[in-house]
């Protein structure tokens, strides 16, 4: 690693998944075995199919697969932005609008779980339920509606699960490394050991501070509303003051003198500036899982974005108007990560949770 330069990107000669992945419908394991499986595998059976659903602040993400070699092989995929955070960090409740985008994005998935005869299967979700006063409610109501039964984890398993997703695209090296996953309500980090082949945890901190929440707390408004560059620039210092606050206590724990840190990010952030880096006219996840990133690159984009209006940010391929108004506050958070643990290079994963449930699931059945 360090005879490269950390100026050219460039992608790990070895994918982290050595299959596509993909998950099976959330649902219960069945109450007793089939007879051929008591046994072994009976001559042309179908494999079986695994699903994890994972239920973000700001996105719903599923995917079905089955065990492949050493990975597993993606069957299906669905994910869309439902925002079911929006508007909890003022009221702290989950609103019936939001309710009724996400509760319409897992009907779609309770009917791919359906169709693809998941064997077993796990759906989580994090920060916005956790948080919200009716999460429960939201929780009951889902379940009601499509079936789906959501556990809400805690911040702890919630990085853990990330980390067992996405750590095969760390960088080698014996020095511990970073991983850190940008939500849309928190934004978990964890310090790992990599020289053992499942890394092991050393700390791990969560801030209360994703994409959405922030942008809702110290977000600039809409253009002719944003104070121009000077209401901007302030509103991002501000953003980025927020942040840094909230992970001092886990930078004062970080070791020091680490002569060459590795980081390695899974979220929208990270993925999304990547594509902007590599000038992509349209998001390409081969292109981007597992590629590696000068950090100065991408701190050079996270200030052109923070200086753009709205309308401006929109225009840009891979950002739309989807992420637009959410994509500064992820700026805001990996330029501060950026800052306590100083890597050369920054490591993209198109990959976290819902892989991480998924090796959990096929790992309790081996």
């Amino acid at each position: 690693m360090a005879d490269r330069s950390p100026e050219v990107p460039y992608r790990q000669g070895k994918p982290a998944r050595s299959a596509p992945s993909n998950g099976k419908p959330p649902g219960r394991p069945p109450a007793a075995k089939p007879p051929a499986a008591r046994g072994g595998v009976a001559r042309g059976r179908e494999p079986r199919h695994f699903a994890a659903l994972d239920l973000g602040t700001n996105n719903c993400r599923l995917l079905i697969a089955r065990p492949q070699g050493d990975g597993f092989a993606v069957i299906d995929a669905f994910s869309r932005i439902v925002r079911l955070g929006e508007g909890l960090a003022g009221s702290g409740r989950l609103s019936d609008a939001a309710i009724d985008r996400t509760i319409a994005a897992l009907k779609i998935c309770a009917d791919k779980l359906r169709r693809r005869n998941v064997t077993l299967s796990r759906a989580v979700a994090t920060e916005a339920c956790r948080r919200a006063s009716n999460g429960a409610d939201f929780i009951a109501r889902a379940y009601a509606e499509t079936g789906i039964l959501l556990d809400i984890i805690t911040a702890e398993e919630e990085a853990r699960l990330a980390v067992l997703g996405c750590h095969s695209l760390i960088e080698p090296g014996e020095d511990p490394a970073l991983v850190f996953d940008i939500g849309g309500g928190s934004t978990e980090l964890v310090l790992v050991d990599t020289r053992s082949e499942t890394p092991r945890v050393l700390d791990w901190h969560s801030a209360p501070w994703g994409v959405v929440s922030l942008t809702e707390s110290a977000g600039h408004g809409p253009p002719g509303q944003d104070g121009g560059p000077e209401g901007r620039a302030a509103s991002y210092a501000a953003m980025r003051a927020l942040v840094t606050e909230s992970m001092a206590p886990f930078a004062a724990r970080l070791p020091r003198g680490i002569p060459v840190p590795r980081l390695l990010g899974t979220s929208g952030t990270v993925t999304t500036l990547a594509s902007v880096h590599l000038g992509l006219t349209h998001y390409d996840r081969a292109q981007v899982d597992g590629l590696i990133v000068p950090a100065t690159a991408m701190r050079r984009i996270s200030s052109d974005l923070a200086g753009m209006d709205l309308r401006e940010r929109a225009q840009l391929p891979c950002i739309g108007t989807e992420r637009a108004d959410l994509v500064v506050a992820g700026c805001a958070i990996l330029e501060t990560i950026m800052d306590l643990w100083p890597a050369e290079r920054l490591g993209i994963a198109d990959r976290g949770i819902r892989e991480g449930i998924l090796r959990r699931l096929m790992g309790s059945t081996a």
